[in-house]
């Protein structure tokens, strides 16, 4: 399966853009994103949780990031809940469980590099906050690996960033409140994705607004097997 596969394009997902898919774990639906290849392949989404559903045990091949968007999740090395951002690396499982209110998450998997080998979890409520570049932006760094980092970025009413480009591209998704830019507005529950050079001048309006935001890893994504036959038969950008 590929959704969303071409990387030099500029993606937008506003609510409602995607249906809920039933994914082949009881329980578990899915919200796709972007994924290229079968199950356990690229894929980034938001995956919604019943109460109490289960998940067998496995191993992540190439690694797992994921942010609870509500409800709390669970496996034998913690507890996950709203708020937490959790990176599991390569090699890493676990047999996790939702808790009795059900759980979402935005999830992605298979993007790690092997080099990045530090697992990460950190409680967004609690954690201390920086002044961001320009005033009204605050800004939550998450992680950080060679040129990929990773940051939540509050925006206060009526703030606007100076215009940018994306090295290494850029994607987003919004958590509370009303993104902009130029090219278009994008209310809580929008994904964004854009390409290697791409450039923008976001801002806020009256509601001002929450938004994950990583950069960085899509200078040179990966091809797909298919792709490859074809051919050969905080430092943190606040945006």
């Amino acid at each position: 399966m590929e959704l969303r596969a071409d990387f030099a394009r500029r993606e937008v997902v506003r609510p409602g853009g995607e249906a809920w898919r039933p994914s082949p774990i009881a329980g578990t639906e899915r919200y796709m994103l972007d994924r290229i290849g079968k199950e356990g392949a690229h894929e980034t989404s938001k995956v919604r949780y019943a109460a109490g559903a289960r998940l067998s045990a496995h191993t992540h091949g190439g690694g797992e990031e994921f942010l609870v968007l509500a409800g709390s999740f669970h496996d034998d090395a913690g507890d996950y809940p709203d708020g937490t951002y959790v990176r599991n690396p390569i090699g890493t499982a676990h047999a996790p469980w939702a808790g009795p209110d059900g759980a979402v998450l935005f999830v992605k998997l298979h993007q790690f590099t092997a080099a990045d080998t530090q697992r990460v979890v950190i409680d967004t409520c609690t954690a201390r906050w920086r002044q961001g570049l320009v005033p009204g932006l605050s800004v939550l760094p998450l992680h950080e690996h060679g040129p990929e980092h990773v940051a939540l970025v509050r925006w206060a009413p009526s703030t606007r960033f100076m215009p940018h480009q994306h090295g290494g591209g850029e994607e987003i998704l919004v958590l509370d409140g009303v993104f902009e830019d130029e090219h278009g507005t994008y209310p809580k529950g929008s994904w964004l994705r854009s390409p290697h050079l791409s450039a923008h001048n976001p801002f806020t309006g009256p509601d001002g607004a929450l938004i994950y935001v990583k950069t960085g890893h899509l200078a040179a994504p990966a091809r797909t097997d298919r792709q490859i036959a074809r051919q050969t038969t905080s430092g943190v950008e606040s945006s």
